[in-house]
């Protein structure tokens, strides 16, 4: 029997399971089971919070098909939500390590509960080897790619994970269904990548749907939010701070001209806690 809890960031849902006092063998398997929306408990994927020699706290999360992503901005949220609403710590300031490094989180309260996560998403990588991405151009900005006979202006930026950005004129309509696999194995993505498609408010705001490697399209994406402002910023139609609106909520996100780092702030939600025989 395995004992976890429910939770979202936005919609992105995910099903925690903690590890101080489980072990769980397999967990890429386990997330194709349990992620099955018919068969299992239903979930974007698995997420472990496990010890850290680095940190507070350690962080694996596989989506769910299975592979295991570098990182996730809605789940480590919710990490911090799990880990403080059930005692693990007394800090309102933690650092989780990921994959695609540590991160810190800084936690609002109420009543005991955490309400809101601010997280140090660190600075963006903009080097395309590093995306990675194939191609001989110093970064990726706005540059035309041909995807099954359509052509796009792709912006690529990692946040610990790989996104392409592309803006167009109408998300809500936008066959993302169709697009989405189309852009996440592209031959340009060496690791396959998270697809953006953004649509332009204002300058304080950008509308968003993103299709998440491995998973499919999601209601949020936390790094895909970040790399969007990064990449609105870069290609001159936003702010440094803005509002970035997604299928299940908002999120604010600030890239801070002095640190270079980007601060992503939202919700997180407990859903339901169970247990389940594997």
């Amino acid at each position: 029997m395995m004992k976890f809890t429910k939770m979202h960031g936005l919609g992105n849902d995910y099903i925690y399971v903690n590890c101080f006092d489980q072990k769980i063998d397999n967990p890429g398997e386990l997330a194709r089971k349990l992620s099955d929306r018919h068969f299992g408990i239903g979930s974007d994927g698995l997420v472990l919070i496990l010890p850290s020699e680095k940190a507070d706290f350690r962080m694996r999360m596989f989506n769910s098909d299975g592979s295991e992503a570098e990182m996730c901005g809605n789940a480590i949220r919710c990490v911090g939500k799990f880990v403080y609403d059930n005692r693990l710590t007394d800090k309102k300031t933690i650092t989780v390590e990921t994959l695609a490094g540590i991160k810190t989180l800084e936690m609002t309260e109420k009543d005991g509960i955490i309400m809101l996560v601010r997280v140090d998403m660190g600075e963006p990588i903009l080097e395309p080897a590093r995306i990675p991405v194939k191609t001989d151009k110093d970064i990726f900005i706005s540059e035309k790619i041909d995807v099954s006979g359509q052509y796009f202006n792709v912006t690529c930026v990692s946040m610990g994970n790989p996104h392409a950005i592309t803006y167009v004129d109408d998300v809500d309509n936008f066959p993302v269904d169709k697009i989405g696999p189309l852009m996440e194995n592209h031959q340009l993505f060496p690791k396959r990548i998270n697809a953006e498609f953004v649509q332009v408010i204002d300058r304080n705001t950008l509308k968003m749907r993103v299709w998440e490697r491995g998973a499919g399209e999601t209601m949020a994406c936390g790094t895909g939010a970040c790399a969007v402002l990064v990449a609105s910023v870069l290609n001159g139609i936003s702010e440094r701070r803005a509002t970035v609106k997604l299928l299940g909520g908002d999120l604010i996100i600030e890239w801070d001209e002095k640190t270079n780092k980007v601060f992503k702030t939202g919700p997180a939600t407990t859903v339901f806690e169970g247990v389940i025989h594997i």
